[in-house]
């Protein structure tokens, strides 16, 4: 392959591709998130992605649903996102970066009122999040240091360069020190305008809300590293006097923590998790004056989503099989009324929304043949609010094919869901088996499957098949729990199983069958080459290779080390005997791995590493790693190069027609 593809035909391609699918929305929103709603459902407010041109990442602003469509709250520079009604509907809060690139801080707008928003006082790092008191009077402020590492879902680079003022040949040093990479959590009064920390030195606080007037819930961890966080305490801080108290130390991780109005309850998620921010699991009431907890039966629904209706209604979102679920639990009797469930997907990495007062949902709505949209939902409900769709998603549904929710069986009778991309036509198609990272998360129905990578290769012929083997989420923590202590084991012999029911009922050719993913799919990636020589063509994407060199180089290492259940100094354990690296030998598959320079979670060594064992061992082997991108490829053009090159490595050793 060569190294600069940018006058290739393959390149002009591409870059048309996403030309016509970008360039009709430049300037307004093509992605939604972050809804939310005034209790009355009179407004609703969400974060859009916005390109105005395909340079770099798109910045975020935030839109109101005015007549139909999608209003901008405001026009000044930077972005905004994380707009937050106030309880009595008045006001507006939201975060934006407008005065320091990439540094978010609070401003205030009154809802529905003309002019540009006021800023709060700023605080000493980056706003993650921002919750208003019952009464309406603070706002609770997660801030992250600005030497903070971001989640892997986020790009798992550091929060923000700081301009040191160094030439450009001074090293990069490393001491352990950690002033700048804390967590904390800070109280903005809108009765006097003070601007007060609230959490106590030596706690770093990933999540926090509030637990009445007086009382914010955090989970915390002890030291601000990102493995800190797999082991974290839900603690309460008594914001008056400072006073902390550990409420809940789980068996699992903890997240999504959610106080009632009257201090009465938190609820909180238990969650088998392998990542930062994706959450979804079991969820969990506590009573804080008696300290009892109870389990809340959701029927199955891995909870990703929660938020107080009033004292005694939580509204919960998550996640069940394929299915994006909400609910509403009455705290008194423990009643659980179910909402809706739809094959929709319903938010980002895992179900979320808003509620109103009488029970309707906000969400963020799509599917693989849906763009997304603005959407009311439940008992009652109105629809779609607003769309993004645009003459580019025209463009894109007419080359994308279709998606549909298939099953089969693994080799022990377990029934594993997926969902299938393919063009028309009955087959067999070239299959690329597209693979999650994680390994706790899971594929929905959602538009482009979240990825530009997949419609790109429908369009080209190819079918793509997008697993959930065990460890994925929505299935309830069991099913999530079997990863643990076999990563690369069931859940392989899960995927392969995939690959011979297609091929076995005529959609997949097995001469041309190849392998994606990204992170842990990157893993299990480069993983499946080692142990099944089927494949035509592999592209691990951010991968773990070594779970050895990962122990010392990753910022998660303790997280691989505690999933493979083993000390990586000891000889003979899984971070020897699931490293694909070690495997190489078994290798005949051509690869072309991939990363980006800064990443921390799966630093770039890794993908160097597998990529010097093939070549040792005489297996066509490319790497490519981007200077500016960290955990995953984000930004454009380095996209636009990204799916020129996976989809020249596919044509060339597998192409589409046969």
């Amino acid at each position: 392959m060569r190294g600069d593809l940018r006058d290739t035909a393959e390149f002009a391609a591409v870059a048309e591709h996403v030309r016509r699918l970008h360039e009709p929305a430049f300037g307004r929103p093509h992605d939604l998130a972050e809804p939310h709603v005034t209790a009355d459902g009179a407004r609703v407010v969400v974060t859009g992605s916005v390109f105005d041109e395909l340079i770099g990442r798109p910045r975020t602003g935030l839109y109101t649903v005015e007549g139909g469509a999608l209003s901008a709250v405001t026009t000044a520079a930077g972005s905004a996102r994380w707009g937050r009604f106030s309880p009595d509907g008045a006001r507006l809060a939201f975060l934006s970066d407008r005065a320091r690139p990439g540094v978010f801080q609070l401003y205030l707008l009154g809802a529905g009122s003309p002019g540009e928003a006021a800023p709060a006082p700023s605080v000493p790092g980056s706003v993650e999040y921002a919750h208003w008191s019952p009464d309406g009077r603070r706002i609770l402020l997660g801030v992250a240091g600005l030497g903070a590492d971001l989640a892997a879902t986020q790009g798992a680079v550091a929060n923000t360069t700081v301009d040191a003022g160094l030439p450009d040949w001074h090293p990069l040093i490393e001491d352990g020190a950690t002033e700048s990479a804390w967590r904390t959590l800070w109280l903005y009064s809108l009765d006097d305008g003070d601007l007060t920390q609230v959490s106590a030195g030596g706690m770093n606080c990933w999540e926090a809300a509030w637990c009445g007037l007086s009382t914010v819930v955090t989970v915390a961890s002890d030291t601000p590293d990102e493995d800190a966080w797999y082991t974290s305490r839900l603690m309460s801080i008594d914001t008056g006097t400072g006073t902390t108290r550990e409420l809940l130390r789980g068996r699992f991780q903890l997240g999504l923590p959610a106080g009632s109005p009257d201090g009465r309850y938190v609820a909180v998620v238990q969650a088998v998790c392998s990542d930062r921010w994706i959450v979804a699991g079991d969820l969990t009431l506590i009573d804080p004056a008696s300290g009892t907890t109870s389990g809340i039966d959701t029927a199955g629904t891995d909870v990703s989503c929660l938020q107080w209706i009033d004292t005694d209604r939580l509204g919960y979102l998550g996640q069940r099989h394929l299915d994006s679920v909400a609910g509403v639990v009455d705290v008194r009797t423990g009643e659980v009324t179910e909402l809706f469930s739809t094959s929709n997907s319903c938010g980002g990495l895992y179900p979320d929304g808003a509620f109103t007062r009488d029970g309707r949902v906000v969400v963020a709505e799509s599917a693989y043949g849906l763009p997304p949209q603005v959407a009311v939902l439940g008992p009652g409900a109105a629809g779609v609010a607003a769309s993004t769709r645009h003459a580019g998603c025209d463009y894109l549904l007419s080359v994308a094919g279709s998606a549909e929710a298939i099953t089969w069986l693994a080799p022990d009778g377990q029934v594993i869901e997926g969902l299938l991309c393919r063009p028309a036509g009955k087959g067999p198609f070239p299959l690329v088996v597209n693979i999650h990272g994680g390994p706790v998360w899971a594929f929905r129905d959602a538009w482009s499957m979240k990825s530009p990578l997949v419609p790109l290769l429908v369009s080209r012929g190819y079918a793509v098949l997008n697993p959930n083997p065990r460890g994925s989420g929505g299935r309830g923590r069991d099913f999530a729990a079997h990863v643990v202590g076999d990563m690369g084991g069931g859940d392989a012999l899960d995927i392969l199983a995939g690959v011979d029911t297609l091929v076995g009922k005529g959609l997949a050719d097995p001469a041309r069958i190849g392998l994606i993913g990204t992170s842990y799919g990157g893993f299990m990636t480069a993983w499946l080459v080692t142990q099944d020589q089927r494949f035509a063509a592999a592209v691990p994407i951010a991968p773990i290779t070594d779970w050895y060199s990962q122990s010392f180089t990753s910022n998660i290492a303790g997280w691989g080390n505690a999933f493979l259940r083993c000390d990586p100094q000891e000889p003979g354990t899984m971070a020897h005997t699931r490293s694909p690296v070690l495997r190489a030998g078994n290798v005949r598959t051509p690869c072309l791995s991939v990363a980006g320079a800064g990443d921390h979670c799966t630093p770039p060594g890794q993908a160097r590493e597998f990529h010097q064992a093939l070549l040792a061992h005489g297996v066509e082997s490319v790497l490519a790693i981007y200077p500016q991108e960290g955990h995953g490829v984000r930004s454009y053009p380095a996209i636009t190069d990204l799916l020129t090159r996976v989809l020249s490595w596919f044509s060339t050793h597998m192409p589409p027609t046969a």
